[in-house]
């Protein structure tokens, strides 16, 4: 289930029959220790940044009821060309205080003293996920991008890059239904930074890959502002996490969603706490 937090409804999931046969039988798992390799998706990729792709643009638009007002209109040269495309300068507004860097569904989990947290069935450390101990995080906030999403993600405040690195792993799907076998986040290949804001103190900010293509393009500055865009993926689900270490007020229609295992649909910019 996920919850709108701009039109205030929920709105039930519809499950893949696809990923259920991938992630739920012993034929598709076998299939899927192969499609998960970075080999496949490199051969993937070569496909959907061809115009050969361009045929399936059209048919994606009306699968996922994409609203293509929102976008810049130009021509696509290939389906990943449209899968990054930019959208419009006044569709997306940048509000006060904390705010959701991308188009997801979010659920914020808080991180306990032995420096873990709970999805689904699995048991997340910090060390896992970032490659290193850190007992100073709060909050992890996981922003889930579907593939009907903006793919472009941004900064959630004024600040400048400390450190970055990028961490190699598997490519699983960000669904659900992955999270409720893999420890997804802590298995697929990810890029992890840490900034140091004006407002937000520290905090580590980590794109994760996904299945198909999942790559991660960043534009690797050192210094930024509130809203400025940090980078964006290409073909495939994807998901961002930001790890804070300031105690923040989070929006309890978020935190009690979390708890009750309903994911929050936000949009980039939309103020998610203070």
């Amino acid at each position: 289930m996920y919850y709108d937090l701009n039109t205030k409804k929920l709105i039930q999931e519809k499950e893949s029959k696809s990923l259920k046969f991938f992630y739920s039988t012993i034929l598709g798992r076998i299939i899927l220790k192969i499609a998960t390799t970075h080999l496949i998706a490199n051969i993937y990729a070569i496909y959907m940044n061809s115009k050969l792709s361009k045929h399936k643009i059209k048919k994606f638009i009306k699968k996922n009821n994409i609203n293509m007002d929102d976008y810049e209109l130009v021509e696509y040269k290939s389906f990943n060309d449209f899968f990054m495309r930019n959208i419009k300068d006044n569709k997306r507004t940048i509000e006060t205080g904390l705010i959701a860097v991308c188009d997801s569904k979010l659920s914020v989990y808080k991180i306990n003293k032995d420096s873990n947290f709970k999805i689904k069935n699995s048991i997340y450390t910090i060390e896992e996920l970032i490659g290193e101990k850190n007992n100073k995080y709060k909050y992890a906030l996981i922003f889930r991008l579907c593939v009907d999403d903006y793919h472009h993600y941004v900064y959630p405040d004024d600040g400048k890059v400390l450190s970055q690195k990028y961490i190699k792993g598997k490519l699983h799907t960000v669904q659900p239904i992955a999270l409720k076998k893999y420890k997804v986040f802590t298995e697929n290949s990810r890029c992890v930074t840490f900034l140091n804001c004006k407002n937000l103190g520290n905090i580590c900010y980590i794109e994760v890959g996904a299945m198909i293509i999942g790559k991660i393009v960043n534009e690797n500055k050192k210094t930024f502002k509130k809203g400025e865009e940090k980078g964006h993926f290409e073909f495939g689900g994807s998901t961002v996490v930001l790890l804070l270490e300031k105690e923040i007020d989070i929006n309890n229609i978020i935190l009690d969603n979390t708890n009750n295992d309903i994911e929050t649909i936000v949009k980039l910019g939309n103020n998610i706490g203070r």
